[in-house]
């Protein structure tokens, strides 16, 4: 009976990089199938609803079959398989809960707040909302970030692959990172690491600059294919950037 090689479903520009980046760092063995969200189909014409009835990315089916879904559950999983990559302080650590706690900031005050700058059909005044929290919860980064490489001190978690994620936005959303020197700094160190480089290498492999409904050429490391950039008014305020 041959392995189940573990899998990792995503879509390019999408916070599926996240988990993408924590495979790479803790050096485990998967495959990458991309998802046309607009059609919900994989690369060999599959339905992917079938595997995430949410159908947004990103989705990890197991080694032993299961799929699980949400960003910040995959890749505590994945860190877990890997303790001693020191992607996640061990279960049960205070620690673990001070990681748990940027997860969700993480996708709540700062992935959530991107989510309708993406939108076509919402209004300048929307956005801008949108962009003046953004902007608060920045300079609440900003500051903790002063003198710090990472998240959790002095070693890179799982924590810091998301943040770096969502942080690859603010410049194709008009939001100039160098507002927040610290933030600035953070994002520009975690971009240097090899891993990272690697998963968005990886992604862009497959991936050409296309054409939105709009009519706008779609930033490449964005949403550059024609899944994501198709996705307008329905982009998910969680799953996709």
């Amino acid at each position: 009976m041959e392995d189940i090689v573990m899998k990792l479903y995503y879509a390019t520009g999408t916070c599926a990089l996240s988990p993408h980046i924590a495979l790479l760092e803790a050096g485990l063995k998967f495959d990458l199938e991309k998802v046309d969200i607009r059609s919900k189909k994989l690369a060999d014409g599959g339905d992917y609803l079938q595997i995430n009835p949410k159908g947004y990315v990103p989705s990890l089916r197991t080694d032993d079959g299961q799929v699980l879904t949400e960003g910040p559950a995959i890749v505590q999983y994945i860190a877990d398989l890997k303790p001693e990559s020191g992607l996640a302080p061990p279960n049960g650590s205070f620690e673990r809960y001070r990681l748990q706690e940027w997860l969700n900031f993480i996708s709540t005050e700062i992935h959530k707040q991107f989510s309708p700058l993406f939108n076509p059909a919402l209004s300048n005044d929307a956005k801008e909302y949108s962009r003046g929290n953004l902007a608060k919860r920045l300079e609440y980064l900003n500051k903790l970030l002063e003198g710090r490489k990472f998240l959790l001190g002095e070693r890179f978690t799982v924590a810091d692959g998301y943040l770096y994620t969502v942080l690859n936005w603010a410049k194709p959303m008009g939001i100039d990172l160098a507002r927040w020197p610290a933030v600035a700094s953070y994002h520009s160190g975690i971009d240097q690491r090899p891993k990272v480089q690697e998963a968005r290498k990886a992604e862009a492999k497959l991936t050409t600059p296309t054409v939105s409904p709009r009519g706008s050429l779609q930033p490449a490391g964005l949403v550059c294919d024609d899944a994501a950039a198709a996705l307008g008014p329905w982009m998910s305020n969680r799953c996709v950037g």
